[in-house]
């Protein structure tokens, strides 16, 4: 579940006017973080930016105790092998590789793929199982609509915004 210091997806109107209202000006870097956010809105919805996916953008399904799994010290992510441990790690990669925080399959049906926010069960989106797109939602700036959609530390990584801790 996100956390307070999660940061949510915005307008691009509202990103540049909270923006500039705390820099009072445009420096490069200022600049460089709109463009960004600007290419990150852009994008176009998959599957795999909210769930893990496979390379064949096909649904992982949770290894058993992976939370636990996850929460020891020396699986950080950083490993690329454990032996015994390969489905944990291609989980964990892939879910590194989402966009967005905190959202659940609903339904895994033969051509469609529902999904929810866990901390909303408002925000649902669905999937065709054809391309892993969204029929309703072209791309990310879609998604501005929900009044809660949070970020990923992957997600902020691309736009360049420091993760508060």
């Amino acid at each position: 579940m996100p956390t307070e210091a999660s940061h949510k997806l915005i307008p691009m109107t509202d990103f540049v006017i909270e923006y500039y209202s705390n820099e009072g000006y445009a420096d490069l870097q200022t600049l460089r973080l709109m463009k960004n956010y600007a290419n990150f809105l852009r994008q176009t919805l998959t599957l795999g930016q909210f769930v893990p996916v496979d390379s064949k953008g096909n649904v992982l399904k949770e290894p058993k105790n992976y939370t636990s799994w996850k929460s020891l010290e020396h699986n950080d992510g950083k490993r690329d092998e454990t032996s015994g441990f390969e489905e944990y790690i291609q989980y964990q990669k892939a879910e590194q590789q989402c966009l967005f925080e905190g959202f659940t399959i609903a339904y895994n049906g033969y051509s469609v793929v529902r999904i929810e926010a866990s901390y909303d069960s408002a925000v649902e989106l669905s999937f065709n199982k054809s391309d892993m797109m969204s029929p309703a939602f072209p791309d990310v700036e879609a998604l501005t609509i929900f009044d809660e959609i949070f970020l990923s530390a992957n997600a902020l990584k691309l736009i360049g915004i420091k993760k508060r801790s």
